[in-house]
């Protein structure tokens, strides 16, 4: 239910949390519980996602969002569970990195697959029912990267650049329909995000953010229907002076940022 002013209450709602497993997932999943949410947790590993969701009373639903289909059957069986969702936190994602050259066919095809098109494809189920009844929110996981382009994670930014203005967009499209739509723009958080991509972090500045305050802030953006939500907040500078001063971010980019080349 959306209350005064466009607050919605969680007490008693549904969510489908994908990537719920780990991570940001996961700590989205308890403060959501906390909140009195019944959810979902879908993840790949039943291990893994069983834990998660035992400890906050939910339940689980299975399925590799990169496999081509697969958004929908997850669609399928989160509503079977209550039968409705209310809110989707499109969590779930990968990196990769390294110079474009060495991205093969089958890795760029599984980056924009799960971080793109299957957010695409699990809204394009979910929404109508939301917007039939009008009320209903749909919550994205974006990225810095998205915003700002680095070196050696071309096609990861690319999605989460798509993702950010689709989020945009549709927000503009669902005005007045009672449903709202959210992105979360985090920048290094302490998850294993580093470990699965390939590269670890290994740079001082800026530090890791814990999982957690990721979710404070998404959990936040989906109750009270805030656009856009930055995690930490002063991240906001560096696409401000990459569009007010682009030649100057370039350079300073080049300098300080990624230092990842193609040969």
């Amino acid at each position: 239910m959306v209350g005064v002013g466009g607050v919605m209450r969680l007490d008693g709602r549904v969510v489908l949390v994908t990537g719920g497993s780990a991570g940001i997932g996961a700590a989205v999943v308890e403060r959501l519980a906390a909140a009195g949410a019944r959810v979902v947790v879908h993840g790949r590993n039943e291990g893994r996602a069983a834990a998660v969701a035992d400890r906050v009373g939910g339940a689980v639903v299975l399925g590799d969002l990169a496999v081509p289909g697969a958004a929908a059957e997850v669609a399928r069986e989160a509503v079977a569970v209550h039968g409705q969702v209310d809110v989707l936190v499109a969590n779930a994602g990968a990196g990769w990195s390294g110079p474009f050259t060495e991205l093969s066919g089958p890795e760029l095809e599984h980056l924009v697959g799960l971080n793109l098109l299957a957010p695409l494809h699990l809204i394009r189920r979910l929404l109508p029912p939301m917007i039939e009844r009008r009320s209903g929110h749909l919550a994205l996981v974006g990225s810095i990267a998205g915003r700002t382009g680095v070196a050696g994670e071309a096609v990861y930014a690319a999605t989460k650049g798509a993702l950010d203005i689709f989020a945009e967009s549709l927000r503009l499209e669902l005005r007045d329909t009672g449903v709202g739509v959210s992105l979360t723009v985090p920048g290094v958080v302490d998850t294993g995000f580093f470990a699965a991509r390939g590269r670890a972090y290994d740079r001082a500045r800026p530090r890791p953010v814990p999982a957690d305050r990721v979710a404070r802030a998404l959990v936040d953006g989906i109750t009270n229907d805030r656009a856009e939500s930055w995690v930490p907040r002063w991240l906001r500078v560096a696409p401000a002076v990459r569009g007010v001063a682009p030649g100057v971010y370039r350079r300073l980019s080049a300098r300080f940022g990624e230092q990842v080349q193609s040969r």
